[in-house]
């Protein structure tokens, strides 16, 4: 495995440097709001959000519940929210999830509002201790299917009536099927996908701990695989701007250059009451759907990392946010 785990990166207006519209160039319309917003984007950088009067400051119930779920059925998609499917000499596999992790949450209002100044849920813990700012891997929140990620008193969110979710992720641990000296075996790969993270040291699967102790940039991964005669880890770094980040928002509320910064739409939209009496638990599923890619050299359908096949994308294809 040379080239790894694709990402994504949290967005702060402490982050945004540059914009990415992903809108074709032969579009003069849209390539002319790319500019727009790109220009309102990095003016906002400058300044703190304005949400008008800030919430209440509560620890009481009732709450909204945050959980993940993965689904290797859901619709798979582009950059643009678009049905995708596999180009020529591509494979392509739903690799089963065990962990996740999301830097930022946030609620949008409506189609037009800019990364930060929705109604921010949930930002994880920051360190500067190599330097730089980075998300803080050692205290990041890591959790499975169906566990709940955070939980948020519904007296924090403003009031009002919100279509569209947008989330960071920050990192994801899973296996994937794999061809290697013969045998179909299981690789497990853990890949950081935040902006930057500090990390102490980390396990994947069974591995020894692999030490860092200082920053490492989206894209940065590790994989473990037991070959039953001996075991591997290997590290690496993925390149730049090698991810599906679905945001069907692309053309009024532009994301970051090299952001993991997933949009999703609600059915209908979450309605958070100005006086809740009860909890809302919201899902946000996501699609695993063919989401670990990569270029079928031999053409056997089959992932072989020791003959030189390599990733070309691992970006979650698609988020549905389910209120139940």
């Amino acid at each position: 495995m040379q080239a790894g785990i694709f990402v994504y990166q949290l967005f702060t207006p402490n982050y945004i440097s540059s914009i990415s519209m992903n809108i074709p160039t032969n579009n003069s319309l849209l390539l002319a709001l790319s500019i727009l917003f790109s220009i309102a984007l990095c003016s906002a950088c400058s300044t703190e959000p304005d949400d008008g009067d800030p919430p209440i400051d509560n620890t009481e119930g009732p709450f909204l519940n945050i959980r993940f779920q993965f689904d290797g059925e859901q619709e798979r998609l582009d950059n643009f929210g678009n049905p995708s499917t596999l180009p020529n000499g591509h494979a392509a596999q739903d690799p089963v999830f065990h962990k996740i992790s999301a830097h930022h949450i946030e609620l949008l209002p409506n189609a037009l509002t800019l990364p930060g100044y929705g109604s921010v849920l949930h930002t994880g813990i920051e360190t500067t201790q190599a330097g730089s700012a980075a998300i803080d891997f050692d205290q990041a929140l890591l959790v499975g299917e169906d566990e709940l990620f955070v939980q948020i008193p519904l007296a924090n969110i403003s009031a009002g009536d919100y279509p569209y979710i947008r989330v960071s992720l920050s990192y994801q641990e899973y296996d994937i099927a794999m061809r290697a000296l013969g045998f179909d075996l299981t690789g497990r790969v853990a890949s950081f996908l935040g902006f930057n993270t500090y990390i102490s040291d980390f396990n994947v699967g069974n591995s020894e701990a692999i030490v860092v102790n200082d920053d490492r940039a989206q894209g940065y991964w590790a994989g473990f695989v037991d070959y039953g005669i001996g075991t591997e880890t290997l590290v690496g770094q993925a390149p730049e701007g090698a991810t599906t980040v679905v945001n069907p928002l692309f053309a009024t509320s532009p994301i970051p250059a090299g952001s993991c910064l997933v949009t999703g739409t609600f059915g209908s939209p979450l309605s958070i009451p100005a006086n809740a009496s009860d909890d809302i638990d919201l899902v946000l599923s996501l699609s695993t759907n063919d989401s670990f890619e990569w270029v079928d050299g031999n053409g056997n359908g089959l992932y072989d990392p020791l003959e030189g096949e390599l990733p070309v994308d691992m970006g979650i294809r698609g988020m549905v946010p389910l209120v139940q």
